[in-house]
């Protein structure tokens, strides 16, 4: 055994101090598996041995001989037809596992594997397996740019051999072509050496082929398609096609009118991504989702030693700045956090590359989705890098910003001289959505920075002179600028930089480099910016407030203004500002009165005392609306909403608190309105407020959210009952302690949450939950009583596969309810299924207190079913006729008592279908049934013609529980008299009483 793990293949490269993964292992095992079924036998032998135990074990043998394939080339070709013959899924586990071998992988992959793999992939395209495609698209994405070493040669060349060995093959997949033109596009540009110009050779004219042959398909690419053809202009092939594009765009393709329709789509973030491999991107994306600012640098120089240190690494940085521009969009959490933002890591990129033409691709690829920017269309994440990035070099590296800013103010006339106005009007209404989405409180201090050289300023000022000045003197902050910037102020031979001596002092703490900063001091920072835009008299109230950040301190602000009063917009940048500083609110599961006090302390709780009627003049009950507005428009801080309700709630628990007279105590009300005012003031649907603002609570604190709860229900019913999304939000983060609590709510009477009205809808949509929502979900069901009658219409559409936890509760439910007409049509509409067993379930279990009432249930339901005939009607037909609306077919009703008849068999107790009732309605029912139908349910059938009629299940019961039974009660004779006295009505054993009248 231990020659054999010796001998074991290995299909990656491991260290003396790497331990195996699970990967590793696994495939291990799997190859020894497979190993024991083929050693010592021949051929036919082994191959018996692999057909039988594919069938129990289909993934470890795949596995094992994939592995086998990956590290033996000398077995490859039989071990490959081998496989190809027992496979049970035409290779899909297989593709499977290959994909993800690659993603997670490839890198430690022995040079023997990595050739195997290739082999794999060439035998499966030359035989066609579907989905080896995607096998094809996750291996491209390690044929990585900026990298010229020999393995990476080595892929790239063997997978464009690939492709041109078997070019009808992929051309039947457009998608794939895509990516090939995008990823070889991209690869020519760094095949510029001697040694590599055969290569080059045969990428473009393997590229030049595909672009032609698929332009369709091809302009799917969008914008960056042309980013990646700029790069390569000079080569005389792309040269004749760019002559094409720009002049003959019909030769191209009958509906390509002119660039723009590229230009004008922005590109899909899969090609994007592709052009990083795995391992990068996992890497980028730790950066900005888990490194926080000011301890970033060391992961930085790692992350430069490991990808950025060789020179032809330098062209790697536009693929970088594309991923982070146009794949990364962190979450509103995740940009108030101190975790280090996009524009940072941007700015190290550009700081640290150290050729120009790689610098000058670096800024075309921030701006690039600047430049035919359209809000209906493209998203403001994808602009909001570049600004901030000028935004923040301003201070610790200014030249950053005005190489940016230099090469925005080119662009516009450089890009393409014929589409100058479609670029600056791209630009432009960037530069509008970064102002109204309030990425940046105004544009004056960037555009107007003393630490530009006057040059630049002045050309900026005229690209960008209508977010320079609003006409009367005064910048886009709406502050009038003091004195007159274009002015000098020395000598006419004094240095352009004389204007940044003249304003600071001579150590200026502003110029350090921000780098080793945490982010909130970075930030801190801004704030003469925020004070700046209130009036001179507020200002004080402002750095107050910044500095200690309390509620006293925001109140004191708040009563402050007054004539003059600030802007809504000015006001809501000072708070975002602090908002985004403070901690999201938290509180324990039951929290005491000084821990709500201590929560109000925040300076958003002071925003809302001015809402509530009688606390405030209308002028300021006013601003603060407009403020609120001015938030919530800015789309920045999230939390708004649920603060508002959490303040109500205190304020409710606070005054019944104060309140000793239990009389008046109980007339204390939840103001309500001020929630419903705040949301008509927005222009929001209450109920859709109500889900949003518990969305953003749930992913700041489960508690706060189960506490606000009962209140929400109470006071806002008419829109939250049944609001199957706000549901859905509360079941999806509560644990089995708050379940509980709601519970102990509903049954104290002090929380309702669902109302009968359209409830299958509800019922419906939550089938697609997770196991423990639904559980939720059918515990606060079964907490509010909703009846059986309510959830009658989904029964049938209950898949026991994939419903199970619906149908568990329904069946749960059905258990304490007493059999009818209604429900046992809906249970017989399901389709029959020998593995489903919920309809037999439910039948047994009845038939032990209500086997009568089952049995004649059962009778009807049968005897309906042929509109030729008449119904069982022996007991009481009127109650049992049963309503037209979708009652089961025939089939399904014999397919059901069939299961029952087996369950029955199996129990070795007939008594239900040697019922009366039911004899007569399988005897009328094989009369009317079609031949095939009786030969399909002969054995149930036969059950029609049987003489003797055992006792009954519950006369058993009631005999071994408390009466004798005559022996004589087995004769046939007597069986139907006995069977009477034996049966007297008996109580269903539940809950709550039922009555028998029926």
């Amino acid at each position: 055994m231990e020659q054999t793990k010796a001998n074991l293949p290995r299909l990656f490269v491991c260290t003396a101090i790497e331990n195996k993964d699970e990967i590793e292992e696994r495939y291990e095992r799997a190859y020894n598996f497979f190993q024991s079924l083929v050693a010592d036998c021949s051929e036919k032998e082994a191959h018996d041995a692999l057909n039988n135990a594919v069938c129990k074990n289909h993934e470890d043998v795949s596995l094992g001989m994939l592995m086998s394939i990956l590290t033996e080339p000398h077995n490859a070709t039989k071990c490959y037809r081998d496989l190809t013959l027992i496979t049970r899924d035409g290779l899909t586990s297989v593709l499977n596992n290959l994909s993800n071998l690659i993603l997670e992988r490839y890198l430690k992959f022995q040079d023997t594997t990595r050739n195997q793999l290739l082999w794999l992939v060439k035998e499966m395209i030359r035989n066609a397996v579907t989905g080896v495609d995607s096998v094809c698209w996750n291996l491209m994405r390690y044929a990585s740019g900026g990298d010229i070493t020999q393995k990476n040669i080595y892929l790239v060349e063997s997978l464009l051999d690939i492709y041109i060995d078997n070019r009808i093959w992929l051309d039947k997949f457009p998608v794939l072509v895509c990516m090939v033109v995008y990823t070889y596009l991209r690869l020519i540009e760094d095949h510029n050496i001697p040694q590599l110009m055969a290569l080059r050779q045969k990428e473009v004219n393997f590229v030049i082929a595909l672009i032609r042959e698929h332009f369709n398909e091809v302009l799917t690419l969008g914008r960056d398609l042309v980013r990646l053809l700029q790069n390569v202009a000079r080569i005389p092939e792309f040269n004749q096609l760019w002559q094409d594009i720009l002049l003959n765009p019909k030769t191209l393709s009958p509906t390509f009118i002119s660039v723009m329709q590229l230009l004008q789509t922005r590109t899909s973030r899969r090609y994007l991504q592709s052009r990083l491999t795995p391992d990068m991107e996992r890497k980028l994306v730790f950066l900005t989702s888990q490194v926080r600012f000011g301890h970033h640098k060391k992961y930085q120089e790692w992350f430069q030693r490991q990808y950025l240190a060789t020179p032809e690494s330098q062209s790697l940085r536009s693929d970088m700045i594309r991923f982070i521009v146009g794949v990364i969009h962190p979450t509103n959490e995740l940009l108030c956090s101190d975790i280090i933002p996009r524009w940072a890591v941007i700015g190290w990129l550009l700081t640290t590359c150290t050729s120009n033409v790689a610098a000058s691709n670096a800024k075309l690829a921030l701006f690039y989705d600047w430049l035919f920017y359209d809000p209906e269309k493209d998203n403001i994440m994808n602009i909001e890098p570049a600004i901030l990035v000028m935004h923040h070099s301003m201070r610790s590296h200014p030249a950053v910003t005005a190489t940016l800013l230099d090469f925005l103010c080119r662009i516009i006339p450089n890009f393409y001289p014929p589409f100058a106005d479609k670029v600056k009007q791209g630009i432009f209404n960037s530069l509008q959505q970064i102002i109204e989405k309030r990425v940046l409180p105004n544009l004056q201090p960037l555009f107007d920075s003393p630490k530009l050289d006057r040059e630049l300023r002045t050309t900026v000022r005229e690209t960008f002179k209508e977010f320079c000045s609003n006409g009367n003197g005064e910048g886009v902050s709406g502050i009038r600028d003091e004195g007159n910037e274009d002015i000098p102020r020395g000598g006419p031979d004094e240095p352009a930089f004389s204007d940044d001596e003249d304003d600071a002092p001579p150590h200026i703490a502003e110029d350090t480099d921000d780098d080793d900063l945490p982010l909130s001091e970075v930030r801190a920072r801004e704030r003469p910016e925020l004070a700046a835009a209130l009036p001179v008299i507020l200002r004080p109230f402002a750095e107050t407030l910044l500095d200690e950040r309390t509620s006293v301190a925001a109140t004191a602000l708040l009563d402050a203004c007054g004539s003059p009063s600030p802007t809504p917009t000015a006001l809501a940048d000072l708070f975002v500002a602090i908002l985004q500083e403070a901690p999201p609110l938290k509180m324990s599961r039951f929290p005491s009165p000084s821990e709500l006090e201590t929560i109000l302390n925040s300076p958003i709780f002071s925003m809302f005392h001015y809402l509530v009627p009688g606390n405030s003049t209308e002028g300021r009950r006013k601003l603060v609306l407009e403020t609120l507005k001015e938030i919530y428009t800015q789309a920045t801080v999230q939390c708004v909403g649920y603060c508002l309700l959490f303040y109500l709630k205190v304020c409710y628990e606070r005054e019944k608190r104060a309140e000793r007279d239990p009389a008046k105590k109980r007339n204390v009300k939840f103001k309500a309105v001020v929630y419903r005012e705040y949301c008509s003031y927005l222009e929001l649907k209450v109920a859709e407020s109500l889900a949003d603002d518990f969305e953003k609570c749930q992913e700041s604190d489960a508690n706060v959210l189960v506490w606000l709860i009962p209140d929400v229900y109470r006071e806002y019913k008419d829109q939250v009952q049944n609001h199957i999304r706000l549901l859905h939000i509360i079941v999806s983060t509560l644990d089995a302690g708050q379940l509980q609590r709601l519970v102990c709510l509903t049954l104290q009477g002090n929380l309702m949450m669902f109302k009968s009205d359209d409830i299958t809808t509800m019922l419906s949509t939550s089938l697609n939950w997770e196991t423990f929502e639904q559980y939720c979900l059918w515990q606060l069901l079964t907490a509010h009583e909703i009846s059986v009658e309510d959830v009658l219409p989904i029964i049938p559409k209950l898949s026991y596969k994939e419903h199970a936890e619906a149908l568990t509760s329904v069946l749960l439910m059905l258990k304490q309810e007493r059999p009818t007409a209604d429900v046992v049509r809906q249970m017989f509409c399901r389709t029959v299924d020998e593995e489903d067993t919920f309809v037999v379930s439910t039948v047994m279990y009845w038939c032990q207190d209500f086997e009568d009432k089952v049995g004649d249930l059962l009778a009807v339901l049968l005897s309906t079913r042929y509109p030729g005939t008449s119904p069982n009607k022996r007991k009481r037909p009127g109650k049992h006729n049963i309503p037209p609306n979708a009652p089961p077919s025939a089939e399904l009703v014999l397919g059901h008592l069939e299961q029952i008849r087996v369950c029955c068999v199996e129990q070795d107790d007939m008594s239900i279908f040697n019922m009366e009732c039911l004899q007569k309605a399988l005897q009328q029912s094989q009369s009317n049934s079609s031949d095939s139908l009786k030969r399909q349910y002969s054995e149930l059938f036969l059950l029609a013609w049987e003489d003797e009629l055992p006792i009954s299940r519950r006369a058993r019961k009631l005999a071994s529980n408390s009466l004798p039974i005559n022996p004589s009660l087995h004769s046939s004779n007597e069986d139907s008299e006995e069977e009477e006295i034996v049966k007297p009505k008996q109580a269903k054993r539940r809950k709550k009483a039922i009555s028998d009248s029926d």
